[in-house]
């Protein structure tokens, strides 16, 4: 593949980005190419080092806020038309509410997906919390006639660790996969909005 081909095919890829991000781009990888060839390599060989364009683009998209991709789309393309004014404001109390409402539902959900991982970790600490203290008051039982009860609080405080411990490590991979999934939503509306500009 030529340096042309290759940097053609990358900017057809990233076409939904503000121009300027993509001509620093494109100079930051012409410019790689180029230092490769330098250092004895052919094109063939510098492009497949860099490697493909789809991976390229993806991790360039990845990487763009989705404010600025949103901001890009929404960037007015030539000036209304007077008809088109007045129907934007006479359609106002109409499609302002969905907006709203849509944005709404979009936070409420985010929202409650990491309240579920927030609520996990809470009873993570806890049980943590109750162990400790299951034992501590259990020890402190130990010494009095109560002798039966501070064991029952002794092995009640070492199960709730246990299951600590377990809820820890169910934690910890819930919150990775929902830091996860939160990317790919993420980069899910970033195409979305970037299918929208090339079509």
């Amino acid at each position: 593949m030529t340096k042309f081909k290759f940097l053609s095919e990358l900017e057809e890829k990233l076409s939904g980005l503000p121009k300027s991000d993509i001509n620093e781009r494109l100079q930051f990888y012409s410019e790689m190419i180029d230092d490769r060839v330098e250092e004895g390599l052919s094109e063939d060989q510098a492009i497949a080092d860099i490697g493909s364009s789809d991976e390229i683009a993806e991790q360039i998209i990845r990487e763009t806020p989705l404010v600025k991709i949103v901001k890009k789309r929404l960037e007015p393309k030539r000036r209304l038309a007077a008809w088109e004014i007045v129907l934007i404001v006479l359609g106002f109390p109409i499609w302002l509410p969905i907006l709203i409402s849509i944005f709404a539902v979009a936070l409420s959900v985010y929202a409650t997906l990491w309240s579920l991982i927030v609520s996990l970790w809470a009873v993570f600490a806890s049980f943590v919390g109750g162990g400790f203290g299951g034992i501590l008051s259990g020890l402190l039982l130990s010494f009095t006639p109560n002798l039966t009860s501070g064991l029952f609080l002794i092995f009640a405080g070492i199960f709730l660790l246990g299951l600590s411990v377990l809820l820890f490590f169910g934690s910890r991979e819930a919150t990775r996969g929902t830091a996860i999934l939160t990317k790919k939503i993420a980069l899910w509306i970033k195409r979305l909005f970037l299918r929208k500009e090339a079509a």
